[in-house]
């Protein structure tokens, strides 16, 4: 504290050059030195108490420049600084994030938890308040990629706020498969009741799950499926892994490339997925694809509309995707109904506490 306030100097009775008498001056020596030692003692004591308080209350931020310097901080953390730092066996977790969608965050970090790989995400957030918010929360597990779009709020599916939002995903993704690590990006309307991991098998480059809600057999392929109606598959690009190779940088490559071909118009409202579907489709024959296990990874479409095929899959669950559904108390709502909404009797579980 001694060096950000300074005091200052108290003046000696000393200094008046014109002192009215001897008799006069020695009187009034004693109860000045008494006075300036007891208002020394009192402003030092001060002095302390506003080192131990102010910190914890919200002093002003001339007063602590460490605050300052640390949002400055994480302004300037890079993508491969946050990577480096949470990357465990060579792989990391990321979601992308923006204030609204806290709640969300939250909810889906109790289930990782539990699962024991919190350490291993990164949160790409998409705008400032939550990259200071998760950092304050649990320093180093949040980067900004600049610049952020604005998404100050909770973008309606096929709004271009969303696809704003949502196009940036495969830059991010391929930056970090290009520092070299394995990369499994999840959106954050999803919960995990499994590890999900054991899961990916081989070493293929990536591994995606279908989007469709029709049952499959449980011994499925796992080849890439037949193209829809639209000449395109339905693959969902929220939950990906991939590893850090050659094919699976291509098909992030691709990706971005047919979201700078189709984007987003008033006329036609696209979305980022079935941009994904066709960067797929168009390397199928350059990557090794994986279709994972619909039992593991099952559709919103399918694991909250088909009670009978949910109780024939118990205990094969690995992550839920809450999809096919709008808005987002309905998300929340839907949540709540089937048991998974644990923020709000588990908040303690989640690195960043209760929000």
């Amino acid at each position: 504290m001694s060096q950000f306030l300074h005091q200052r100097p108290l003046h000696s009775p000393l200094s008046d050059p014109y002192p009215i008498s001897p008799r006069t001056l020695a009187s009034s020596q004693r109860p000045m030195s008494l006075l300036s030692r007891t208002t020394l003692l009192l402003l030092l004591s001060l002095l302390v108490l506003l080192g131990v308080i102010l910190p914890w209350f919200g002093a002003p931020q001339f007063m602590f420049p460490n605050t300052t310097s640390s949002l400055a901080k994480w302004r300037d953390y890079t993508l491969a600084q946050a990577a480096s730092f949470v990357a465990k066996n060579g792989t990391v977790i990321v979601c992308a994030v923006s204030q609204p969608y806290l709640p969300f965050l939250n909810n889906w970090l109790i289930s990782i938890t539990r699962q024991k790989h919190q350490d291993q995400v990164l949160v790409i957030a998409e705008d400032y308040a939550t990259l200071y918010k998760v950092n304050q929360k649990w320093p180093g597990h949040a980067v900004l990629v600049p610049p952020a779009p604005d998404s100050q709020t909770a973008h309606k599916f096929g709004s271009q706020g969303f696809f704003n939002f949502t196009s940036r995903r495969p830059r991010h993704l391929l930056h970090i498969l290009e520092l070299g690590y394995n990369v499994m990006y999840n959106d954050v309307d999803m919960v995990w009741l499994r590890d999900p991991f054991p899961y990916l098998k081989g070493n293929h480059d990536v591994y995606f799950t279908d989007d469709m809600a029709a049952v499959k057999p449980l011994d499925h392929s796992h080849d890439l499926p037949p193209p829809g109606k639209k000449g395109r598959t339905y693959i969902c690009s929220c939950m990906i892994y991939m590893r850090p190779t050659d094919g699976a940088k291509l098909v992030m490559k691709k990706w971005i490339e047919e979201l700078q071909v189709q984007p987003w118009s008033k006329a036609k409202k696209a979305n980022d997925q079935p941009a994904f579907n066709w960067a797929l489709n168009k390397t199928a024959g350059q990557v090794d694809l994986y279709l994972l296990p619909q039992a593991a990874f099952p559709t919103g479409g399918l694991y909250f509309k088909n009670k009978t095929w949910v109780q024939e899959t118990k205990g094969m669950h690995a992550i839920i995707h809450n999809n096919y559904i709008l808005g987002f108390e309905k998300k929340i709502k839907r949540f709540q109904d089937f048991g998974l909404w644990l923020v709000d009797d588990h908040a303690p579980e989640s690195p960043l506490g209760r929000l």
